[in-house]
């Protein structure tokens, strides 16, 4: 509880939508001061109706939509209009937690890499977290850490926002559409997969992000059954 309210005070999105959304509350009070009593009962109907809808779609979105459009349309433009300049001004924040991966500095990878005693295999997201790319596919690589992270194979994050230096030793461009968020797997301390390839801007582009597609590209149930068999 303390950790979402932390992030709706500390993370504009999140606080931008929510004083969006509760600012009905003030405008549905002052106006029980100004409208006749036979509209405020019409309304209070109206807000049931609404109250039921929302628990159906589970969106305080829609729920103040749906009531302000039967206030007045003038308002539901406002609160629609309110809605696109915060997904314009406030994106939405990366996905805060890690799962079983671990955040490393660039000095870290080299080491777990190249030391022994480590994991045979590393899958290290490369990310810049003020990339909305990112920001979407950052909930994939901690679920998959959770469900596939072993003794050995194990899940690393390295924020090239902070470590911008060490692009070109992984061969990955900040400048270029697309490339970010990079997975590569390392087995050894060598590279045997990516994604996406280096030479992607060859091909279409890749598509969305997802569990599935991360999971078949670097063959993780194969690397899973291979620890549980003992290979």
């Amino acid at each position: 509880m303390m950790e979402w309210l932390n992030a709706m005070v500390s993370e504009p999105y999140y606080l931008f939508h929510f004083l969006a959304a509760f600012s009905y509350i003030p405008i549905r009070c002052s106006a029980s001061l100004v409208l006749p009593p036979d509209i405020i009962t019409h309304l209070l109907h109206r807000e049931i109706q609404a109250a039921l809808a929302f628990l159906v779609l589970v969106a305080i979105r829609v729920f103040v939509i749906l009531v302000s459009l039967i206030i007045d349309h003038h308002l539901t433009l406002w609160y629609i209009l309110s809605f696109l300049v915060i997904y314009a001004l406030t994106p939405q924040p990366a996905y805060q937690g890690l799962g079983t991966s671990s955040k490393l500095t660039p000095l870290q990878l080299e080491t777990v890499l190249t030391e022994g005693g480590h994991s045979r295999f590393w899958l290290v997201e490369f990310r810049a977290s003020c990339l909305a790319s990112c920001i979407r596919a950052s909930r994939c690589f901690a679920e998959l850490s959770i469900t596939y992270s072993n003794k050995n194979l194990s899940f690393g994050i390295i924020d090239l926002g902070l470590f911008p230096n060490v692009v070109d030793k992984f061969g990955i461009s900040l400048v270029t559409t697309g490339q970010l968020p990079t997975y590569i797997l390392f087995e050894n301390a060598t590279e045997v997969a990516r994604f996406p390839e280096i030479d992607f801007e060859t091909k279409a582009s890749h598509p969305p992000i997802t569990k599935r597609l991360l999971t078949r590209h670097f063959e993780l149930d194969r690397l899973l059954l291979e620890y549980v068999n003992g290979k």
